[in-house]
């Protein structure tokens, strides 16, 4: 068995997303399972490489897991030639010309969504990506999630029949940071700082809808701050300029309506903190991130509406669980791995800067929407 090492900027390690999942719950994981085994035999053995501005955090965590090599020189490590990936964790403001750098540096590239803070320079990366010859990846970790993969697997195996309608519910309460801290970062509350709910979770409704149910064709939207004030990490008051709430309502090639409520001002009572019901003419279903239940059109009840009595059925009571009938690995990791078996071997991998560019285009005509208080058609995005 060969092993073919393979260098990997982390960009953005220190921050949450970049620590946890990327860092820790991917590559680090991939190398405690023994690599991703290609069909030759060769093992693919990622050497990360932690890339951030904070000299002293970026030690304690290379420290904390036994890795020694790591720097706050971006430029430095992009001229590497044993360093061929470079991943991006980053605010979004910072992506865009890191991204560049590595484009010029002739690396391959991945990186979180949103691909750019606009569709136009979505695109001219997309494009800039293309002519250097280098493979493109954006994330889209919930397409690899339990629940998720369950209703991608009655969707293919007909279940619904002719599909009419998704209803999502996605959100929590996040504390404004004075009495108790905030569980998001303090920018994401900042328009100007590139933060907003919609620019954070669109990107993910798009490749959501345009995967498992169809294109999406016009988006019409409202969006709230409905808390105006936080407290940031510092424990100083700040205005929130980004909204925290959007309502939006997605039509789909083929007629599928899906309308998502997104919400960082919402408490929870529901089984997942994401939700999303589908209905069709022959069933329906409830998927989360890790669960999905179904109901078939032939067990399914015929409530009947009296308000002047009490509700007697159970109808949670009423819905079948989907077995897994396979292990479910981290939904991060997966899409890693998919992602280096591209790299590496040429393997197809379809979530490209093309895609991402795809989600920044419904972010951005999602707030043209609520600007404009209308429904507003989404064009095809072309390279």
């Amino acid at each position: 068995m060969t092993r073919r090492s393979i260098g990997i900027i982390v960009n953005g390690v220190t921050g949450r997303m970049g620590y946890r999942q990327h860092l820790v719950r991917s590559l680090l994981a991939i190398r405690e399972s023994g690599g991703v085994a290609l069909a030759d035999g060769t093992t693919i053995w990622p050497e990360p490489v932690l890339v951030g501005r904070n000299e002293t955090k970026l030690r304690e965590l290379a420290e904390r897991h036994g890795l020694t090599d790591w720097t706050t020189d971006l430029t430095s490590a992009l001229a590497r030639d044993d360093v061929e990936i470079y991943f991006d964790a980053q605010v979004t403001q910072q992506r865009e010309k890191a991204i560049r750098q590595a484009i010029e540096a002739g690396k391959h590239i991945y990186t979180e969504k949103p691909l750019a803070e606009d569709t136009a320079a979505a695109l001219d990366l997309a494009r800039a990506a293309d002519a250097a010859g280098v493979r493109t990846g954006v994330v889209q970790d919930k397409l690899f999630l339990p629940g998720l993969r369950k209703l991608k697997r009655l969707i293919d195996g007909g279940f619904f029949g002719r599909i009419l309608s998704v209803r999502g519910e996605f959100g929590y309460w996040v504390f404004e940071g004075d009495w108790q801290p905030a569980q998001r970062p303090s920018w994401n509350y900042r328009a100007e700082d590139g933060g907003g709910i919609v620019v954070d979770m669109f990107p993910h409704w798009h490749y959501l809808l345009e995967e498992l149910f169809g294109r999406v064709t016009a988006v019409s939207c409202v969006i709230a701050t409905h808390v105006p004030e936080r407290v940031d990490e510092a424990d100083q008051a700040y205005p929130a300029t980004a909204d925290d709430a959007a309502y939006a309502i997605f039509e789909l090639d083929g007629g599928v309506i899906a309308q998502i409520n997104s919400s960082w001002a919402v408490r929870v009572y529901r089984d997942e903190l994401v939700e999303f019901q589908v209905d069709g003419v022959e069933g329906s279903a409830i998927a989360g991130l890790r669960n999905c239940r179904i109901q078939h059109r032939a067990v399914t009840p015929k409530p009947v509406w009296n308000p002047d009595l009490p509700a007697t059925e159970n109808f949670r009571a009423q819905w079948a669980e989907v077995p897994d009938n396979e292990e479910f690995d981290n939904g991060f990791k997966v899409q890693w791995e998919a992602y280096l078996r591209h790299v590496v071997a040429g393997e197809p991998f379809r979530w490209d800067f093309l895609a991402g560019a795809r989600g920044v285009q419904l972010a951005e005509l999602g707030l043209r929407a609520a600007r404009q208080g209308g429904r507003v058609e989404v064009p095809e995005l072309n390279s």
